[in-house]
């Protein structure tokens, strides 16, 4: 016969994870190793005990994102400071092998795993209530796609999305899934913040984590003929790659327009003191540190924002 359950048993049991602000979209842009910045909302956010019922990221900021909802502040860090010393993190070597710049077949769906370098709390992640959205642009048409949790019954269909997320053409080999080849969907009409997808899910207040200071304006692609003659195969992603500036500009302008009507409260960094590509660890440990600060001076606003001055 089996065991009856006992009122410890229950007792025993970790309480069930909850979201307490369920009216807003979190959003994470992208920006590479700009994430060592702003990867200190994901830790401020947690640290401070705020679950919001919806998540979205694209490239850099679909690992804020994943971060985030395993509720893991450790790795939201480790993952854009720290890790670049990992000697398998990627090189002009692994470059040459055809493994890319930034390894990513290790970075996304090896140090992930229990025994990686860096374990994912796959349970947490799953146990979270929360929605997610994870951007990628699909190579054929240069069309956004939007994963979400349902997308991802075991922690490689995580870990494969997010790698997709993050492909930057060019530095890293495209990432297929299902036969399909993906790219970074910072490439997607809105330059690698996904608003649309907030916007396409009904929501009306945004809390929104940008990679670039205020003053910044993406201006036109040089060198056409490069991008071109690199996605020849895929014609739609070098019009893409031309125009992508627009749709950047864009949605920033939105954004702004947004805050101004108190819709929208806008994460942007003081200063960004570090490139997509930067390898140092001691500048990127300082850019983290600079992004705790800002964090904590614009959390009371944050808080006020959210519903949540009382708590």
């Amino acid at each position: 016969m089996p065991r009856q359950p006992t009122p410890d048993d229950a007792s025993s049991r970790p309480a069930p994870l909850i979201s307490n602000v369920a009216d807003t979209a979190l959003i994470f842009e992208g920006g590479g190793m700009r994430a060592s910045y702003t990867s200190a909302v994901a830790v401020t956010l947690l640290r401070a005990g705020i679950h919001i019922d919806w998540v979205a990221g694209i490239s850099a900021g679909a690992s804020n994102a994943v971060n985030y909802l395993s509720r893991d502040a450790w790795r939201a860090r480790h993952s854009f400071v720290d890790f670049v010393t990992d000697p398998r993190f990627g090189d002009w070597r692994t470059f040459l092998r055809g493994q890319g710049l930034f390894n990513a077949a290790y970075i996304y769906e090896q140090t992930g795993l229990p025994d990686g370098s860096m374990p994912f709390d796959w349970d947490t992640f799953r146990s979270n209530p929360a929605r997610l959205r994870v951007g990628a642009v699909r190579c054929a048409d240069a069309e956004p796609v939007y994963w979400s949790e349902a997308d991802m019954n075991e922690p490689f269909d995580m870990m494969v999305r997010v790698r997709a997320s993050s492909t930057m053409p060019g530095l890293m080999p495209l990432t297929s899934i299902d036969g399909i080849d993906y790219a970074d969907g910072a490439l997607g009409p809105t330059g690698g913040i996904p608003l649309d997808a907030a916007l396409a899910d009904g929501f009306d207040k945004f809390l929104v984590v940008l990679t670039r200071p205020r003053s910044y304006v993406k201006r036109p692609a040089r060198l056409p003929t490069v991008y071109r003659q690199v996605f020849r195969r895929y014609p739609a992603m070098a019009e893409s790659l031309l125009t992508r500036w627009r749709g950047y500009n864009e949605t920033r302008e939105l954004l702004f327009e947004l805050e101004r009507d108190g819709r929208a409260v806008l994460f942007v960094p003081d200063d960004m003191p570090v490139s997509n590509g930067e390898r140092r660890v001691e500048r990127l440990s300082a850019a983290h540190e600079l992004g705790l600060a800002q964090a904590r001076r614009e959390l009371p606003s944050w808080r006020e924002f959210l519903g949540l001055d009382g708590a």
